[in-house]
């Protein structure tokens, strides 16, 4: 038996981040998703998400499972629920959460719902994303917790006696770290330096913080809570309350705050984003799937899809969304939405799909890497069927 994330029909809710992944694939705290449910349940865990996307995870295997809402954020109490399910039962809220049952028979081609389960059980608190700004907003909570969970009963390697640091027992180091001449202020949350992570010299950083396995701070860069930057990127100038997902750069100067920027991403030099009105008052932000503005807080930067870009010194506005795969250059300030496969701003020119995996591929090379088939497909999916929707008017 395993658990199977399955993404439903509001994973269009969390686009652009979704675009290119299974909803349980999206990072918040230190992990991702999926990677939350196997250290605390201790099970295999596969995906059903979409079929454009279903060729990025292994075949689910024939047999009984435990299918969760893959937009579920697991905590002990949900955890040990769902790993109570007999043959049958399902868990719900107003929806499903999860169930156990078994697809022998055959594959499941559809998402499974409430209907499928005879037995019921109710619970009240359970957390779900729903939106891509709640990565940022519900940062802090789960960094912590993560943090527990990823150095309960073990050791840090030594701080570096080179490095000035306030609260210690809170400032975890994992092996093949390196950190240089670095201030480290875990005084109001935790410090978690990943596998062969380098922080360069003077570097000022404050928790609740992470850097996960091989992401590099350049030097003199100074860094807020909660803050995540994720595998392989690299991060610079000034941030806070930011997850870069995965190999992405913010790695000059300039400000980037309350904002979650997807994988592939690169922000060029002098890059800032604005993330609190000029009025002080509440930022709305568009989302696609409901098709309307909706009101987030006083604070909310940018939120970036997958394989985007912008050039030197863009000046971006406050609670702005950019789609997958764009490069973003414009005289002042940049539109609040700017749609997936978008080159420049002014007049949103198409990018033109070769170029556009051209360019990706100059990207990957920097990081040893190189566009699969796979991502491609995805990609293609993206540019015929989203990357020409109309866009709104965002004031």
């Amino acid at each position: 038996m395993a658990l199977v994330l399955f993404d439903n029909e509001e994973r269009s809710s969390l686009f652009p981040l979704s675009h290119t992944r299974s909803v349980s694939d999206l990072r918040i705290g230190i992990l991702r998703i999926r990677e939350k449910w196997e250290l605390l349940t201790g099970q295999p865990v596969f995906v059903f998400t979409e079929s454009y996307l279903q060729h990025l995870y292994p075949a689910i295997p024939a047999g009984e499972h435990t299918w969760v809402d893959a937009a579920v954020l697991p905590d002990a109490h949900i955890v040990e629920a769902v790993l109570q399910l007999t043959p049958g039962e399902a868990l719900q809220d107003d929806r499903l959460i999860a169930g156990r049952i078994d697809f022998s028979a055959g594959p499941l081609h559809t998402t499974p719902t409430i209907a499928l389960f005879s037995l019921h059980k109710t619970v009240e608190t359970v957390k779900r994303l729903h939106y891509p700004w709640q990565i940022f907003l519900w940062n802090d909570v789960y960094l912590r917790n993560d943090f527990t969970l990823l150095t309960r009963n073990r050791v840090s390697q030594p701080i570096p006696p080179d490095c000035r640091v306030a609260n210690t027992a809170q400032v975890f180091i994992e092996e093949g770290a390196v950190i240089e001449y670095a201030t480290l202020n875990a005084t109001e949350g935790p410090i978690y330096i990943g596998k062969n992570a380098l922080v360069m010299d003077g570097a000022c950083i404050r928790g609740p913080f992470a850097m996960c396995e091989k992401a590099v701070i350049k030097m003199g860069a100074k860094i807020y809570g909660a803050t995540t930057i994720g595998p392989y990127c690299s991060a610079g100038g000034e941030i806070k309350n930011v997850v870069l997902t995965a190999f992405s750069n913010k790695a000059h100067d300039g400000y980037l705050g309350d904002s979650v920027i997807g994988e592939w991403c690169n922000m060029g030099a002098g890059t800032s984003n604005s993330n609190v009105k000029n009025t002080g008052g509440e930022v709305k932000v568009w989302h696609s799937y409901s098709d309307k503005m909706i009101t987030v807080g006083i604070k909310c930067g940018l939120v970036m899809g997958d394989y985007s870009r912008t050039a030197i010194n863009t000046a971006i506005n406050t609670g702005s969304v950019i789609g997958t795969c764009c490069n973003v250059f414009s005289e002042g300030l940049t539109p609040r939405l700017i749609p997936d496969f978008v080159w420049g701003t002014r007049g949103l020119t198409r990018y033109e799909f070769d170029k556009a995996l051209r360019d990706i591929n100059n990207w990957k090379k920097m990081k040893h890497q190189s566009l699969t088939n796979e991502e491609t497909a995805v990609l293609k999916h993206i540019f015929e069927h989203f990357s020409q929707q109309t866009v709104k008017h965002v004031s």
